[in-house]
């Protein structure tokens, strides 16, 4: 049982962290009335609930702006190392711009692009 204490006093304490801040946020919240408290833009009143939800298409826009958002995110890195690994670098890297547009095709031909 040893082997676990440390474990076990690092689950009471997250434990115990969530629920002193979530009795904290019961403790400090505004009041939940929405004819009190509505939530305004530019001093005029909303025009659709807060919970509004999202039409479809806009996740699968999110999905692929990720995808290329994290293309970014790997280009960078390669970059200052290509020169140093050589063309293995380039040929690793076209492999992954491959699988991208690979991607990128397989979201064109679903009809993610298309608006209407």
């Amino acid at each position: 049982m040893s082997d676990y204490t440390n474990a076990l006093v690092l689950l009471a304490l997250a434990c115990s962290a969530v629920a002193g801040l979530y009795v904290l946020s019961l403790l400090l919240a505004v009041s939940r009335d929405p004819l009190v408290v509505a939530p305004w833009s530019g001093g005029d009143l909303a025009g659709e609930h807060a919970l509004h939800r999202y039409h479809a298409r806009w996740y699968a826009m999110s999905l692929i702006f990720l995808a290329f958002d994290l293309e970014m995110l790997f280009m960078y890195p390669w970059a200052v190392i290509v020169v140093e690994v050589g063309a293995s670098a380039v040929i690793e890297m076209f492999g992954f711009l491959a699988l991208l547009l690979d991607g990128v095709g397989y979201a064109w031909r679903e009809g993610a692009f298309r608006w209407a």
